[in-house]
């Protein structure tokens, strides 16, 4: 996905005005098709699997990847193409081994300045190119802004885990003879995050442009940081949702594992779809982020940096998951247990949104740090 995400932004000319202006909504259009498909697979491919078999389901997307191809080696000519230079990793290794053994104590990242630096011996692993060097400076300098994606990441995990468990215990009823699939959930996740993509790239990006000039509408780090605060409002409107549903569980003596609270599912809307609203400024900007700040020829270095914060985002969703669980175990009722009518998952919200607002506080250090590094521009 790096890959094919950083040819894509390749296409355009940063020298040619229209096609520099096109540029900055590529990521926007990119992550809406991406969204396309996800929304065919979780709609139509699930109803063929369930309806027809899966041996037609798995053809089906088969098919499509093979027409894929296709189109990819036709349109082959018309690509604009860069020459692979070589692993962007491993120079950026050498300038760091090259550090490393002409290291002494300096500031500011300027160390990395030793790697170029003359000394008799013309290794690769000994003497690094300044334009090396300055390369490595610019994907490190990126990491504080990568490592402050981590929690919010974790977050998203909590949209196909702990919302989709909550959806099992409330009431899925649509009048007298059709229940809600859960899986339909995330089908209108993806529909909302398709129209709200629209919207911030037709309406709001323009609006903004006038009064900002800036050609984004807003700045990359801007962005990512009013996804944060809506991350907030994410958890505590979770926090009251599951506030309310404890509530009416226990109103009514509601504590059976599988019980179902007489609560209609759309009490789970709005937190669903604030985090659609979140990923259309967090997740979206991430990626052109990580990408734009990439020097050339460690762009798909950038792009993967994105990936990298979602991965480890997951994983961390995991164990804050079992960390919680068993701490909270030792002082009374779980707070994440297997039957939610009895645990505490109210205060788990609660807690991430602590989590998120001192993430929010060193993404704005990190902003800062890296404003003084001259990386936001």
């Amino acid at each position: 996905m790096p890959n094919i995400s950083t040819m894509g932004a390749d296409q355009f000319d940063d020298h040619e005005p229209k096609e520099r202006l096109q540029n900055l909504s590529f990521f926007n259009w990119w992550v809406f098709s991406i969204l396309v498909g996800t929304l065919f697979s979780n709609t139509f491919l699930i109803y063929i699997q369930d309806n027809v078999g899966w041996a037609v389901g798995y053809a089906i997307p088969t098919a499509g990847l093979a027409v894929s191809i296709v189109v990819f080696i036709f349109g082959t000519h018309y690509y604009r193409h860069k020459p692979p230079p070589g692993s962007p990793l491993t120079r950026m290794a050498r300038v760091l081994v090259a550090t490393m053994r002409k290291l002494d104590p300096s500031s500011c990242l300027s160390f990395l300045d030793k790697a170029a630096m003359q000394t008799g011996l013309s290794s690769p692993w000994m003497l690094s190119p300044v334009t090396q060097v300055e390369q490595t400076k610019q994907m490190v300098k990126m990491i504080p802004i990568l490592a402050a994606t981590f929690i919010p990441s974790t977050m998203v995990a909590q949209t196909h885990t702990l919302f989709i468990k909550q959806g099992t215990t409330l009431d899925r009823a649509m009048g007298s003879h059709f229940k809600i699939p859960l899986a339909c959930l995330s089908a209108f996740t993806t529909i909302f995050m398709l129209i709200t993509i629209v919207i911030y790239d037709r309406l709001f990006v323009p609006f903004a442009r006038r009064r900002t000039k800036n050609p984004r509408g807003i700045s990359l780090l801007q962005r990512m940081g009013i996804g944060l605060v809506i991350h907030v409002l994410i958890m505590a409107t979770a926090f009251l949702a599951e506030w309310r549903r404890l509530s009416v569980a226990r109103e009514n003596g509601i504590f059976g594992k599988d019980e179902m609270v007489p609560l209609p599912i759309f009490i789970l809307v709005p937190q669903f779809e604030l985090m659609v609203v979140a990923d259309n400024f967090v997740e979206v900007a991430k990626l052109e982020f990580f990408y734009d700040q990439a020097p050339e020829g460690m762009k798909s270095i950038g792009t993967a940096y994105s990936m990298l914060s979602l991965g480890i985002g997951y994983f961390l969703s995991s164990l804050l998951l079992s960390t919680v669980a068993d701490v909270s175990k030792r002082n009374g009722i779980g707070w994440i247990l297997n039957n939610l009518n009895v645990c505490h998952l109210d205060y788990y919200y609660a807690f991430c949104a602590v989590l998120i607002e001192l993430s929010e506080s060193c993404f704005l250090s990190c902003c800062y740090q890296v404003f003084l590094c001259i990386i936001w521009r």
